[in-house]
């Protein structure tokens, strides 16, 4: 019954942070800039998570030590933020998500390149696959489907995001202390709180917060922040804690297919063979780094076993 829940929160989460176009493209439509978009988002966020804070009796309090810590967490998610929200505008919304959702990659080759972990031929060929693959989306029929700036933005937010959970991984990890003590909850808060800080202060550089146009656009606003941000963060420790973290990471497959889903059925973006192609490659580069271990771990079972069959002949 735990795996069951939390194979259903794991797919949850992947579900509802794949819903962001849906909330974000309407906020666009009606003259919204990302930077206040993603204002919004992430103080409504934080005021969500607050209340459940509160609700829960938990302690705000933060060590002077941790604050560096929290800040750089923050300028990562920030930053992953700002480039899939630009990425829209050069591209659909479905193969943004889908391109984002790459991070697995980029996780590997900086634990590969900053931290000397060893990686194995399958987790390179993963890679490779992965390259295919944003390759495929890119291109429609022999025609560039999408400008190389918009591809190097978007992957950008998937940098971004690679980088976000390297630091957690390496700074705070499963309620243990390395660094941080706090639990994911509060990590999760005051970083909200760094990206708000964040985008009101680029939005003043810039335009400035624009008010919200009207009460649809509150809602989706409102939307935003609960949904495929304080949603599926509880939701992620939720089916971490049930069926661990390798699981999890595998269903979140999910996402970039709710984001093409949304954007083929609610906002009538086409859906081609090679876009079809391109998903399903990323996708299988993404599961073959996340289950390497196990594959390699299989792979030797087999190969003793065919040892042992061929030494009795």
């Amino acid at each position: 019954m735990s795996n069951l829940k939390g194979f259903a929160f794991g797919i949850l989460t992947s579900a509802t942070f794949g819903l962001i176009p849906l909330f974000t493209l309407p906020l666009m439509a009606e003259g919204m800039l990302f930077d206040s978009i993603l204002f919004y988002r992430f103080l409504f966020a934080a005021l969500a998570l607050a209340g459940i804070m509160a609700a829960k009796k938990e302690s705000f309090h933060v060590e002077r030590g941790e604050i560096p810590v929290l800040v750089l967490l923050g300028f990562f998610y920030t930053a992953s933020a700002m480039f899939l929200f630009w990425g829209y505008s050069f591209m659909s919304a479905g193969i943004a998500t889908t391109l984002h959702f790459t991070y697995p990659v980029f996780v590997t080759l900086i634990m590969l390149l900053v931290f000397k972990e060893k990686t194995s031929r399958i987790t390179l060929m993963a890679i490779v696959l992965a390259i295919c693959g944003v390759a495929r989306l890119s291109i429609d029929e022999g025609d560039t489907r999408l400008s190389a700036s918009g591809v190097f933005i978007v992957l950008l937010s998937a940098v971004g995001y690679a980088l976000y959970i390297t630091t957690v991984n390496k700074s705070f990890a499963g309620g243990s202390t390395r660094g941080l003590k706090m639990t994911g909850r509060k990590l999760t808060f005051y970083v909200f709180i760094v990206s708000t800080i964040l985008f009101a202060v680029k939005a003043g550089t810039h335009e400035g917060i624009q008010p919200v146009p009207d009460l649809m656009s509150f809602a989706n606003l409102v939307l935003l922040a609960i949904v495929p941000t304080v949603i599926s963060n509880i939701t992620l420790v939720l089916a971490v804690h049930n069926i661990g973290g390798t699981l999890t990471a595998v269903l979140g497959a999910v996402e970039p297919i709710t984001a093409v889903c949304v954007g083929v059925l609610v906002f009538n973006e086409p859906f081609t063979p090679n876009l079809a192609m391109g998903i399903l490659l990323i996708i299988v580069a993404v599961t073959l780094i996340i289950l390497s271990k196990s594959i390699q771990g299989a792979l030797r079972k087999i190969y003793r076993k065919a040892t042992h069959l061929q030494a009795l002949k």
